[in-house]
């Protein structure tokens, strides 16, 4: 059996219409040109795009609900996802559209520099950077420092667990969780899962070929850093709660659950989904009950984290 056989119905049509393509040069330009349809954006949240200072400036994006705040929000920081090589902040407006008004937090999205052009560790720095500005900034955005987490999926994903190891070391602050929907971990591909043929939505070798653009030279040897892929990170302990979901039709499917059950042995509270017929990128097939559900597990996760 194949893995697209495993994919449930609903999410179908969206594997359709992502046919397998090469991984090349040509690749990246097409996934950079591919556009989603226009979300229209909610009159609820209030939207405005900053430049953290620094070589380079590095864009964020605030979303705040316009209804009045009592005391100071929680905030969740995303960073999108895209392999390492495409995406935008953009991506993350109609998640906040939806998650502001209805949990009452402030969002902050990163555009940060993409790879092959700017590999490892640049990417990882302007994520940093830009969540070290959030924490600076907190009493003018409005933010409770206590209530920050880190959010993202796929290779934003993987950044976001690698932000919280770099907090975690640095020591320069402390996150309240972390959200990390499907993260790509391990550049090793040495589970079953990352190592099937046909995977849907993104393959094994679009796997590969996305941890070549952001490791560079790196790639293939034993010289690659757990802040650049967090499944080889020796010490787990000491880092924020996290929730870890994932398709069970996803190449990442082994090095999210063992992130997951890893976490759990170092002391670290972790929540693990695993969406029986959800293979990459279920989260945007927004019509279909895994998707429904994923939202659903999801937000209230999150509410229970930011409580005051």
């Amino acid at each position: 059996m194949k893995p697209v056989d495993l994919v449930h119905p609903q999410l179908r049509p969206m594997v359709d219409s992502v046919p397998p393509r090469a991984v090349s040069e040509e690749f990246v330009a097409a996934v950079r040109a591919s556009t989603r349809p226009p979300v229209e954006l909610s009159d609820r949240v209030e939207r405005s795009d900053h430049l953290v200072p620094g070589d380079p400036e590095v864009p964020v994006r605030v979303h705040v609900p316009k209804d009045d705040p009592v005391g100071l929000r929680p905030c969740m920081y995303s960073i999108h996802g895209g392999g390492y090589f495409a995406g935008s902040y953009e991506g993350y407006d109609g998640l906040y559209d939806r998650l502001c008004p209805r949990l009452g937090l402030v969002g902050v999205s990163v555009e940060y520099r993409l790879a092959p052009e700017t590999s490892y560790p640049g990417p990882l720095e302007d994520c940093y950077r830009a969540l070290l500005w959030t924490f600076e900034h907190a009493d003018e955005l409005g933010v409770d420092r206590a209530r920050i987490g880190v959010h993202g999926g796929s290779a934003g994903g993987g950044l976001a667990a690698a932000v919280a190891l770099l907090a975690r070391d640095r020591g320069e602050l402390e996150l309240a969780f972390q959200v990390l929907e499907s993260p790509m971990l391990d550049d090793r591909q040495a589970t079953r899962s990352s190592q099937l043929d046909g995977l849907p939505i993104w393959t094994r070798e679009a796997n590969a070929f996305g941890w070549r653009c952001y490791l560079g030279s790196r790639y293939g040897t034993g010289d690659v850093p757990y802040t650049a892929a967090p499944a080889r990170a020796a010490d787990l302990s000491g880092l924020p709660p996290a929730l870890v979901t994932v398709g069970a039709v996803d190449g990442f499917l082994d090095e999210d659950v063992d992130y997951a059950l890893r976490l759990n042995h170092a002391g670290v509270p972790a929540e693990l989904h695993v969406y029986p017929g959800a293979c990459h990128g279920y989260q945007l097939a927004g019509d279909s009950e895994i998707s429904r559900q994923h939202n659903r597990d999801t937000e209230d996760w999150i509410a229970r984290q930011t409580r005051d």
